[in-house]
């Protein structure tokens, strides 16, 4: 698992700049990549506020913990931080960032046409990773 984890510290910046989806107001006029550091900029020009929670919800809370978790693997950092890891966990939610990009692609314009890219993928495969890093984490403790 301390394996699987260190390799998230590379492969979550990687689903960060990765293109989650595709959009366009006609597809015959080209479709825009977004991802979700594109999603966060575009966040940050409609509402601040809003951007502020995601880029800590989406972005500093999961990478925090996956640090977290490096250390404790590593003897590095107390087994008694694990509550506050799970805290972080719990914070870390990639939904509410998701939520936001739907909301500035809805206020953007009526007849969007969205597919999906390899980002996503790589993006919710990390979450999921996360999860069952944490779960182990929080059972071999």
């Amino acid at each position: 698992m301390k394996y699987l984890n260190l390799a998230l510290l590379i492969l979550f910046p990687i689903a960060w700049f990765a293109p989650l989806l595709r959009a366009a107001l006609l597809p015959i006029f080209g479709m825009d990549e977004i991802s979700v550091i594109t999603g966060l900029q575009s966040l940050w020009e409609t509402d601040a506020a809003l951007a502020l929670a995601v880029t800590f919800l989406a972005i500093f809370a999961p990478y925090a913990k996956t640090i977290g978790l490096a250390l404790l693997h590593w003897n590095l950092l107390s087994p008694k931080t694990l509550p506050v890891l799970e805290i972080l966990g719990k914070l870390a939610m990639a939904d509410v960032f998701l939520i936001a990009l739907y909301i500035v692609i809805a206020k953007g314009a009526g007849h969007v046409t969205i597919e999906t890219a390899w980002g996503l993928y790589l993006f919710t495969g990390c979450i999921l990773a996360s999860i069952l890093v944490s779960w182990k984490s929080k059972t071999a403790a």
